[in-house]
């Protein structure tokens, strides 16, 4: 239902932004905004790292270490996630998630599962200890 209201709401914009790449699902603002005020889409995770200079942020760094509810085979299409590993100028990716799924990647130096504070308290501690900082 929700589906089939949104394609006839679509119908009543100045533009149909139905067909537009990027328009959908997490873009569906963006679609909107489009349609009506004639915004541009753009990847939202490239446009929310390059508003935070995010690039010059992790030439500091020694690690970058991200979190994802859980990895699936969506991590890769667009998701920030695929993002920052992209962009992480060749650091080591730890990844501290809640899940794994169907990801097949290897974009990480490792992927530690924590599903409550404890976990993320001994996965904290582990990456500093392979990164060699005290925890």
């Amino acid at each position: 239902m929700l589906t089939d209201g949104l394609h006839e709401l679509a119908h009543t914009l100045p533009r149909n932004p139905s067909e537009v790449p990027g328009s959908g699902a997490a873009g569906g603002l963006a679609g909107g905004l489009w349609a009506q005020f004639d915004a541009q889409v753009v990847p939202g995770a490239d446009f929310v790292l390059d508003t935070l200079d995010f690039d010059e942020v992790v030439r500091n760094g020694s690690a970058l270490v991200v979190g994802e509810g859980r990895l699936d085979s969506q991590t890769q299409a667009g998701k920030i996630i695929s993002a920052l590993v992209r962009r992480s100028a060749g650091l080591p990716v730890f990844a501290v998630v809640g899940s794994v799924g169907d990801y097949t990647g290897t974009d990480f130096a490792e992927v530690i599962t924590a599903t409550d504070t404890n976990h993320l308290r001994r996965a904290g501690a582990h990456i500093a200890q392979r990164l060699g900082v005290p925890a």
